[in-house]
């Protein structure tokens, strides 16, 4: 009953009922993004949803423009905390996790949940295994148990594994709890980095950072 139906209306009444915060909140970062480097604002990125479907998941800018796309070994995303490519209000928006804000319009949008696996990018769906494709089954989050426990400090491959744990036992308390530990987390600004692993490996060169 909660994953089917209440889970879904307590997004959109949150998210609604916080529009208003995050819009200014929006405004305000989008003018620092601007008077730094004069690019966008907001960086559209395509995702895996809920059964595999391909979605556009917004979030504010934090990279220069035309900065290359680095992945980790494993193909998850690179994230350092010297990292060049990053702008300096980027970083700031990074460690307070504001550059995920305009994922509530993800959310109102029903792609998203607030509280989910994080979503993956599309050519993961090659590297899921039979058992790791259950992630898919439910709604991505903008916060979800890595989050809330490891944030970036964990290897892709173990963060799969807590997805999964999540899919098998969601719950309003879990979701509860994730909640509290997500803010006590950014807080602190814990695990904001994947400095674990030990290279880096450069994909391809990207026509906007946005």
């Amino acid at each position: 009953m909660y994953q089917k139906y209440i889970k879904r209306v307590l997004d959109l009444v949150i998210s609604i009922l916080l529009l208003p915060f995050i819009l200014l909140i929006i405004a305000i970062c989008g003018i620092l993004i601007k008077l730094e480097d004069g690019g966008p604002v907001f960086y559209c990125c395509n995702r895996l949803g809920k059964n595999g479907k391909v979605f556009k998941m917004y979030k504010l800018r934090t990279m220069k423009v035309n900065a290359p796309d680095i992945r980790n070994p494993d193909g998850s995303t690179y994230n350092a905390e010297d990292d060049p490519r990053v702008t300096r209000i980027g970083r700031f928006l990074r460690k307070t996790s504001l550059d995920e804000l305009p994922q509530f319009f993800n959310v109102i949008k029903g792609e998203m949940s607030i509280i989910g696996p994080r979503p993956d990018l599309p050519e993961h769906i090659n590297y899921y295994t039979s058992y790791e494709i259950k992630k898919l089954s439910v709604l991505p989050g903008i916060t979800g148990y890595n989050q809330a426990y490891y944030r970036n400090s964990v290897e892709w491959k173990k963060r799969l594994q807590n997805d999964i744990y999540y899919v098998e036992n969601i719950s309003f308390l879990l979701d509860l709890k994730i909640l509290f530990k997500t803010i006590i987390k950014v807080l602190k600004r814990e695990g904001v980095n994947s400095e674990h692993y030990p290279e880096k490996r450069m994909i391809e060169e990207v026509g906007s950072r946005k």
